[in-house]
């Protein structure tokens, strides 16, 4: 009869409270299956919940490998653990978060009770470290360096397979055997590899270079890197040691050592490489090697092979690169190596082998030496005596030589290079300074001797500088180049021009009198007035020349180009003629000049200019449109200075910025008392040069200026040059469209004059064009001018602008502009500019409905 399900003995309390304590899982099944009881280290081990367990199939409760082992099977309900009485195995149980354990399983069956009992043991951290061991295993094995393991006395243990290729041993030719005899050398020279590692051995590091025996070829230059193990006793129980092949890094150094040493001591580029080539037959004895240049016509210029044949030299001399021109040729034209492992059937030899046979060369490999900006210098290249495939070692030998030979090419062409930026302007080619100067004083010392006349010519260009900044540096250089060469084709072979800075050239033009040199100087004027298309943009320059004469000005070329300068800036003042020469009056002119901008500098910093105002009047209803702002300079010694004349010196000494933000900051506080006296003044107009375009801070200013005179953005318009709309740089066009969002007008001032494209009319925010007064004087009495105004009128019309006209003299003319369709008029029809006090009687007088006489 059958035994109840009890499976307990007498005392069950303390069987239960051991099982309960055990560290090993322990769950007891009934014959179904499902779980009587389990301990706290099962709840651990399979994440389960005693009170969610307990009366449970212990299929339903396990996930995972150990599930399937309790899934009932055919009608009896036998399970495949029926089949196994005593289960043991190692099993990975993943809990219901995802979480993975190792456990080892062994099932029991408990006689007598019915039950089973499955016991689980903790085995996460022997499997963990057995797959740390086996990785470390893996890693130390297949990692490419050199490693190896001794025991205290040096004797090798273990030896991975980074050491076995790096020496060629095997492992058994390594294991057991002591460190020592493979050290044959080290740099300190002592040839012993007991002296060497006896500190290692003695519990010390060791960090050095070694010459380490090979098993089948010459040693290998390492760095060995050995750290001691010690026991528990402090002594030293193992050694790991690791090797680094240096053999290259030597090679490289000792190349670049001796390398370096010569070009130190200044020796020639020629004698450097065939040092080079004599140390490299040195280290490997079956090459012949050699330099060789590329010429600037693209030709073959052997530069050293001390061991070459002379007559094969000669051969190949001039030879062009291109493909199928030898190994040196076709490395040179594709920019690749190039590997002739047999001269006398290689393809790129056909028609020129028999040079190389009939002088005992029979294979030849050839690198391109290549400079840091991608050109091809030259090539290196070693030629063999017989037939033969690539030794890796001399490759790698090669790639070393090669980037020495760029070294010492680009320090030629580096010293050639300084050698001309120290005499040559570097954007145009033409002489600096310094090198015109040393011309000129031959050429000046030829005159002397010759009893000719010497002309020296100073030029520039009007408004280069704002070209530059409005059109970009980029296309500012391009028009410089292009200077130069226009320079260039009015001279002779006698001649010589040269650039000093930015914009300012010389000429020195021997055998030449006043007559000549203004006529060459007409000439080059004209020529540099012809069209000239840079990017989208034609252009015609205007050139400030100034010429001075040996020998009636001066006797040195110091003196005449001092006097040239100053002509030219003559040259360039109102009503001056060009060329201008130069005469003794100058000198006192210039001296006004500095001084001029001596006081124009006092002026603006002690804030002593003014500013002027005239309006702008409505041609349809007579009201005032605007009121433009106008910089005027009253100097209590030199009188009323006219805008022509400081305005141009302030935008040469970089002061038109300076005076452009107080312009608009006292135009706005004026326009904030004429409204808070009640004043009809809907806006104020400003001028800002190009350069205040560029700043990304202008509109923030503009804004500041506003808000500090409660003022809105509509009532204030900013005139801005056609230079200003041709500048595309994207500084300038972010603040054009930022000042238009503002809700600030844009004035295309002075138009008709300049050279801008409607296209920039369409894309950039102007709200209106002023026609340019030039146009308006004649509007009577020359058909084109009226044409051109009509079609001003007309673009306005199109493109929804407001279009006004400057000054305006004449009723007749206010009749004609108004028929034609214009927005408004200035000039002294209506009033000069004014003070701000006597504007605002003409503003009150206006509004009353009289009329103001022209002043």
């Amino acid at each position: 009869m059958e035994q109840p399900e009890s499976g307990l003995d007498s005392n069950p309390e303390a069987i239960a409270l051991a099982a309960e304590q055990a560290d090993q899982g322990i769950l007891l099944l009934d014959r179904e299956l499902r779980v009587r009881w389990l301990n706290q280290a099962a709840e651990r081990l399979c994440g389960l919940r005693r009170r969610h367990a307990i009366g449970k199939p212990l299929a339903e409760l396990v996930p995972g490998p150990l599930a399937r082992h309790f899934r009932p099977r055919g009608r009896q309900g036998r399970t495949r653990i029926d089949t196994v009485q005593r289960y043991r195995g190692d099993i990975q149980l993943q809990h219901a978060d995802g979480h993975r354990h190792w456990v080892s399983v062994s099932v029991h069956g408990i006689a007598g009770s019915g039950l089973r009992a499955i016991y689980l043991s903790d085995i996460q951290s022997q499997r963990s470290a057995e797959a740390r061991s086996q990785l470390l295993t893996i890693g130390f094995d297949q990692v490419r360096a050199a490693i190896l393991i001794t025991d205290g006395q040096g004797r090798i243990l273990h030896a991975n397979r980074g050491l076995r290729q790096l020496l060629g041993y095997s492992d058994a030719q390594l294991v057991g055997q002591s460190l020592l005899p493979l050290v044959i050398d080290s740099p300190q020279g002592s040839g012993s590899g007991q002296q060497l590692l006896a500190p290692l051995l003695a519990g010390q590091p060791l960090r050095s270079e070694v010459y380490l025996r090979h098993c089948s070829e010459p040693g290998v230059w390492c760095e060995i890197n050995a750290t001691p193990v010690f026991d528990e006793d402090h002594h030293p129980s193992h050694l790991v040691v690791v090797l680094t092949d240096i053999s290259e890094a030597r090679v490289h150094a000792m190349l670049l050592n001796r390398l370096l040493e010569a070009m130190a001591r200044d020796v020639p580029t020629e004698e450097v490489m065939t040092l080079l080539c004599n140390e490299v037959e040195r280290i490997a004895p079956e090459i012949i090697a050699s330099v060789v240049r590329i010429d600037n016509e693209g030709k073959l210029r052997p530069f050293a092979g001390p061991s070459l044949p002379p007559s094969y030299t000669a051969l190949i001399d001039g030879m062009p690169i291109g493909p199928a021109c030898g190994c040196c040729g076709t490395a040179a034209w594709t920019g690749k190596p190039v590997v002739s492992s047999n001269i006398a059937t290689d393809p790129n030899w056909e028609g020129i082998a028999y040079q190389a046979l009939q002088h005992g060369l029979a294979a030849c490999w050839s690198t391109p030496v290549e400079a840091s900006d991608g050109r091809i210098l030259g090539t290196f290249a070693c030629y063999y005596r017989t037939a033969q495939e690539p030794d890796p070692r001399h490759l790698r030998l090669i790639d070393t030589c090669v980037h020495l030979c760029a070294v010492a090419l680009e320090r030629d062409l580096s010293r050639q290079h300084i050698h001309h930026l120290a005499y040559h302007d570097n954007l145009t080619g033409l002489p600096n300074r310094s090198q015109l100067v040393a011309r000129a004083n031959l050429a000046l010392a030829a005159a002397e001797h010759a009893h000719h006349p010497v002309a020296v010519v100073s030029l520039d260009i009007e408004r280069f500088k704002q070209i530059n900044q409005v059109m970009g540096q980029h296309a500012g250089d391009n028009l410089l180049r292009e200077i130069a060469q226009r320079i260039q084709s009015v001279l002779g072979p006698a001649d010589t021009a040269g650039r000093f800075v930015g914009d300012e050239f010389a000429m020195v033009i021997t055998d030449c009198d006043a007559e000549q040199a203004r006529s060459i100087s007409q000439h080059l004027i004209d020529r540099l007035q012809a069209p000239l298309q840079v990017g989208q943009t034609e252009l015609r320059l205007r050139a400030g020349v100034g010429i001075s004469l040996y020998p009636d000005n001066a006797s040195t070329i110091q003196s005449l180009l001092q006097q040239a300068n100053l002509a030219r800036i003559q040259s360039k003042l109102p009503g001056a003629s060009q060329p201008r020469f130069y005469s003794e009056s100058m000198d006192h002119a210039m001296q006004q000049r500095r001084a001029l901008e001596i006081r124009l500098r006092q002026a603006v910093n002690e804030n002593s200019l003014r500013v002027h105002y005239q309006p702008q009047v409505s041609l349809h209803g007579n009201q005032v449109h605007s009121v433009e702002a106008l910089a005027r300079w009253d100097h209590p010694e030199l009188g009323s200075i006219s805008p022509e004349c400081f305005i141009p010196l302030a935008e040469e000494c970089g002061l038109i910025g300076e005076l452009g933000m107080w312009m608009l900051g006292q135009a706005c506080r004026d326009l904030r008392q004429w409204r808070e006296q009640g004043l009809a003044v809907n806006s104020v107009s400003v001028n800002l040069s190009p350069t205040d375009f560029r700043d990304p801070g202008l509109t923030a200013r503009v804004r500041q200026h506003l808000q500090a005179n409660a003022l809105q953005p509509a009532q204030l318009t900013l005139e801005v040059t056609e230079a200003v709309l041709l500048d595309r740089h994207p500084d300038t066009l972010r603040t054009l469209r930022n000042l238009a969002q503002l809700g600030v007008r844009l004035s295309l001032d002075d138009f008709g004059t300049g050279y801008s494209s409607f296209n920039y009319l369409r894309d950039l925010p102007v709200a209106e064009i002023k026609l340019d007064q030039s146009f308006v004087a004649n509007l009577e009495t020359d058909p084109v001018a009226l044409a051109l105004a009509e079609a001003v009128c007309r673009i306005g019309a199109a493109l929804n602008l407001a279009i006004i006209a400057e000054g305006i003299t004449q009723a007749s003319q206010v009749d004609r502009l108004r028929a034609l369709g214009f927005t408004a008029a200035q000039g002294f029809h209506y009033t000069s500019a004014l003070q701000a006090p006597a504007l605002v009687q003409w503003l009150r007088q206006h509004q009353a409905g009289q009329s103001a006489r022209p002043v």
